[in-house]
């Protein structure tokens, strides 16, 4: 470590320490690069589900309570009096925790969220029972006082795309938004790269693409917030020609019944659990993101990294990234997004992703940030 650093003794504050999730990956990165840099780093958690870091110490509080209201509540008090305990130099909030020096919005507020997402079920008995049981459920109340609370006390907060810095300011009129910082995510550009010609109809035929087959992917874990009923209705729009594969790891039933009915079920490949998703991405001709609330997705950014044309709804943080001709407003107009898949898969591919040089991203930027905080005590 650089002399010229001070070394301070910092908390990371996250409900879980694990390698799985995109939360919890980037505090797991961000706490060993502290410590990398000689910091001494606590990792304050309710549950470590993996190995910390060389030189990172979880501060395990537990869970408590049998309802999401008691568990939110434990531990945004438990985090909050093992911060004071530990008399640290700073904190780095990722949870759901009330006072930190530097706060890392990894989502929107819950308000907008409400306010975009309800549109992902359909209209009728499933979107009101869906808005009745958010509206009904105490720990969203609970979030909902948190986040109001925590804005207001945290000295520094940072948005993961400027999406959700334009959100938040939203939701909380007495934020400035040139007052907020914003860092993307950057996904691993080596691991996500384009291949040769040769390589990817090899990949194709793996798979079992035809030559004639244009391929329309995308990938989930929330079918219905990532628009998959409106991408299996944009299908049954586009030529015969045109296939949708789906990674992702739910259950796809009511999905299939919806590509009976509309004829299209032998063009619809729901794939589970994918492991390889460079080589997943590097064989699709087109990756389509109909999500109806995203943060920044990172799909669309490795999608991109690996030359495949990318698509995304305007309610994505990642869209940021994209020509606005390959941007889409509504992920419920499934005519068109038909349109806009049908004209990008007749574009060349696009070349080697080069990622902007003045627009922060990755750990870097929230270490010099930590690292000027402790300089300046």
């Amino acid at each position: 470590m650089d002399k010229a650093v001070k070394r301070g003794r910092l908390a990371v504050t996250m409900p879980r320490l694990s390698r799985y999730g995109g939360a919890e990956s980037f505090a797991w990165r961000l706490s060993e690069a502290l410590a990398a840099r000689g910091h001494e780093v606590d990792f304050i958690c309710a549950r470590c589900e993996t190995e910390p870091p060389d030189g990172v110490e979880p501060v395990v509080l537990g869970r408590f309570g049998a309802f999401r209201l008691v568990k939110l509540l434990w531990f945004a008090y438990a985090a909050d009096r093992a911060c004071r305990r530990g008399g640290y130099d700073l904190v780095f909030g990722m949870g759901k925790t009330l006072n930190q020096d530097i706060l890392r919005i990894g989502g929107g507020p819950i308000s907008k969220f409400w306010e975009l997402s309800r549109r992902a079920w359909p209209e009728g008995f499933a979107r009101s029972f869906k808005m009745f049981r958010r509206k009904l459920s105490p720990g969203n109340w609970a979030i909902f006082a948190i986040d109001r609370i925590r804005m207001k006390r945290t000295p520094r907060i940072v948005c993961v795309s400027h999406l959700v810095r334009d959100w938040l300011v939203e939701a909380h009129p007495f934020l400035r938004t040139e007052g907020i910082d914003v860092i993307y995510n950057r996904p691993d550009l080596e691991r996500f790269s384009p291949v040769e010609d040769q390589e990817r109809l090899r990949l194709r035929a793996a798979s079992g693409i035809r030559e004639d087959q244009v391929v329309v992917a995308t990938a989930a874990t929330n079918f219905a917030l990532k628009g998959v009923r409106h991408l299996v209705g944009m299908l049954s729009l586009l030529p015969e020609n045109f296939v949708l594969h789906v990674a992702g790891g739910r259950n796809p039933a009511k999905y299939e019944r919806e590509a009976r009915e509309l004829g299209v079920a032998d063009r619809v490949r729901f794939l589970g659990r994918v492991d390889d998703m460079p080589a997943f991405y590097r064989a699709a001709d087109v990756f389509i993101l109909a999500s109806f609330y995203d943060a920044c997705s990172n799909a669309v950014l490795e999608a991109l990294a690996c030359g495949c044309r990318s698509v995304s709804s305007a309610m994505n943080g990642s869209a940021y990234f994209l020509p606005q001709r390959w941007i889409f407003p509504d992920p419920a107009d499934e005519r068109a997004m038909a349109e806009v898949v049908a004209r990008v898969a007749g574009e060349p591919r696009p070349g080697l992703f080069q990622w902007p040089e003045d627009l922060p991203s990755g750990l870097e930027p929230y270490v010099m940030m930590i690292e000027a905080k402790l300089a300046g005590k």
